[in-house]
């Protein structure tokens, strides 16, 4: 069985996000999407607002799961056992960062991880962005799914 996490904080889920997880869940047989906890980390969103995003947005997919975790994302891959680690890139920020970390993983572990670029209407989507519009009163609908819009 082909098992991805996606990990990442989903503070909250944004369309970005769910273009790169409805794209990858054609690669594996199930995505578990790992919320990743950071005690030093302010969140707009609780734990239970994030994964509530998720699995409303996710309900009539079966092999889409969504989990909690702390430690490293290594660890999380081996206790569920998935041999995959899903990101989404944006732009060439995204990749150096990302590639770095993908590095650090596969030193640690056997995991491989898989880059699928955002769709292009959908690159300049983030989490943080969508959490300044929301904090300044703007029309977030269009950046996040439905479940988030509620």
């Amino acid at each position: 069985m082909r098992r991805a996490i996606f990990p990442g904080s989903f503070d909250p889920l944004t369309l970005g996000h769910h273009d790169i997880i409805m794209r990858g869940i054609t690669l594996f047989d199930e995505i578990i999407i790992a919320i990743g906890k950071n005690a030093d980390k302010k969140y707009m969103f609780s734990l239970e607002q994030r994964i509530s995003f998720i699995e409303e947005a996710f309900k009539d997919v079966p092999s889409i799961s969504v989990k909690s975790y702390t430690g490293l994302t290594v660890d999380f891959c081996k206790k569920v056992d998935a041999n995959f680690i899903l990101r989404g890139l944006r732009n060439p920020g995204d990749f150096e960062f990302e590639k770095a970390i993908a590095h650090t993983n596969r030193k640690l572990s056997e995991i491989e991880t898989v880059f699928l670029l955002t769709s292009s209407g959908k690159s300049y989507i983030s989490s943080s962005i969508v959490r300044d519009v929301i904090r300044n009163g703007g029309d977030y609908t269009g950046l996040v799914p439905d479940s988030v819009r509620k």
